[in-house]
């Protein structure tokens, strides 16, 4: 499947010029945007693999849009471009979550190599992401389950095998989680 990607940027021919090297490259070019506002309808519409996006724009920067889009999970990610080799530019692009910043002109043979590693670390970010939500929540339903035996072992004499038992056969005859199931009984014995 081929990568989406949107490009954003107020210079009309630097949007060509990118849109030709991706399409070359084999990328889907999905949206275009000229401002931050745009980018992120862009992005709304097309959950695009990859945003390219100037810095400087007018009404919305590229750093303020790649701060709202990344945090609504808006594109797999975002490499931010500019006309300035700035230290402080590179820094907020690193705390916006930017996978990468390149400095205009473009320099044509490590612009793909770029898009791919970005795009890649875009993908490892999300699984990582996926995986943490998963242990988090694998946790939060642990010491819920902790909590329950002990209400039920207080309230109906259980044991702290019995306990377990009775949740476990809750959650197979209710079809949901233990953790679930937990969380109302904690609420039943509040």
């Amino acid at each position: 499947m081929k990568k989406r990607i949107v490009i954003v940027d107020d210079e009309p021919i630097t949007k060509i010029d990118i849109r030709e090297l991706l399409c070359e490259a084999g990328y889907d070019v999905v949206g275009e945007a000229s401002d931050g506002f745009e980018a992120i309808d862009v992005c709304r519409m097309y959950s695009p693999d990859l945003v390219i996006m100037d810095i400087k724009m007018p009404i919305l920067d590229g750093l303020k849009a790649s701060k709202i889009i990344m945090r609504e999970k808006l594109a797999g990610g975002i490499l931010l471009l500019s006309a300035f080799n700035d230290t402080d530019y590179i820094q907020q692009a690193r705390e916006v979550g930017a996978l990468g910043y390149l400095v205009k002109p473009l320099d044509e043979k490590s612009f793909i190599p770029t898009i791919e590693t970005a795009i890649a670390k875009g993908k490892e970010l999300n699984r990582l992401e996926i995986e943490v939500r998963k242990v988090s929540q694998k946790l939060e339903d642990r010491k819920a389950i902790d909590i329950a035996k002990g209400l039920l072992m207080r309230e109906r004499q259980l044991t702290e095998d019995e306990a377990y038992k009775f949740i476990r056969k809750l959650s197979m005859d209710r079809r949901c989680s233990m953790g679930e199931i937990a969380r109302t009984i904690m609420i039943m014995y509040e």
